[in-house]
């Protein structure tokens, strides 16, 4: 249990820390406008998984995968250094979909919006094809009967 929380705690260091390092140190031309969204960490501390986001299309999206493929050496090494561990842990970058499946989300939910306003304006006007209570129901009269 504490190394599960040793490791969250270290991940969410090695968010802040690559995040810093691509703004300051990272000087990559293909690098583009990167959010750093989340890390996670082994337990045992040897791997880091570092996802994020970039603005643009999908040549955007190439370029800093490029680029951060080509400084995770150096990252590695600062952010080893920054925490002091023994080994540095292991760094793989993982392209977040989050904020393509929430737009994608969105646009559904857009649309079921506007159906569910047809349906009711379609059903503003609407009478009921048989009787307006369409449940069956005893008579007064059937409640005194003894059978």
């Amino acid at each position: 249990m504490m190394g599960e929380a040793r490791a969250k705690q270290l991940a969410d260091r090695i968010q802040v820390l690559v995040a810093e390092l691509l703004e300051r140190r990272v000087k990559d031309p293909r690098l583009g406008f990167v959010t750093v969204t989340d890390a996670k960490l082994t337990a045992d501390l040897g791997e880091a998984s570092v996802f994020y986001t970039v603005y643009g299309g999908e040549q955007e999206r190439a370029s800093t995968a490029a680029a951060l493929e080509s400084a995770r050496g150096l990252i590695r090494s600062e952010v080893g250094k920054a925490l002091g561990l023994r080994r540095a842990p292991s760094l793989a970058f993982y392209l977040d979909s989050i904020p393509e499946t929430a737009g994608q989300i969105e646009e559904l939910l857009y649309k079921a919006r506007q159906a569910d306003a047809k349906v009711a304006q379609a059903a503003a006007g609407a009478k009921p094809a048989g009787d307006a209570d369409p449940y069956k129901k005893k008579d007064e009269d059937d409640e005194d009967e003894v059978v």
